[in-house]
């Protein structure tokens, strides 16, 4: 048997995956899409773009933003009784409804 690998893409085939007319790079503007503190955001994970990628962990989770690292937005994920805290690059991003 080969030992399976233990790397912060493992089990990451079907979580990551795009439906097919998704396929490819991703839009620009999504990189310029702008957060302010207290706003609500979905991190939905773009396989395309490896920069500024949380852990898979939070994929499909919802946090507030509670600031700015540089490019990339700091924010205030629930799991289980703790708060953590995140740092995503808006590509990684949606605005929460």
């Amino acid at each position: 048997m080969v030992k399976s690998s233990k790397g912060l893409r493992k089990r990451t085939r079907q979580k990551f995956r795009k439906r097919a007319r998704e396929r490819g790079l991703s839009p620009i503007t999504r990189s310029f899409v702008e957060f302010e503190e207290g706003e609500k955001a979905n991190i939905v994970i773009d396989p395309s773009i490896q920069k500024g990628q949380p852990h898979s962990r939070f994929h499909g989770q919802t946090g507030t933003v509670v600031g700015n690292q540089g490019n990339a937005y700091l924010l205030e994920v629930k799991m289980g009784r703790k708060m953590k805290r995140v740092i995503v690059s808006p590509e990684h991003l949606r605005k929460a409804r």
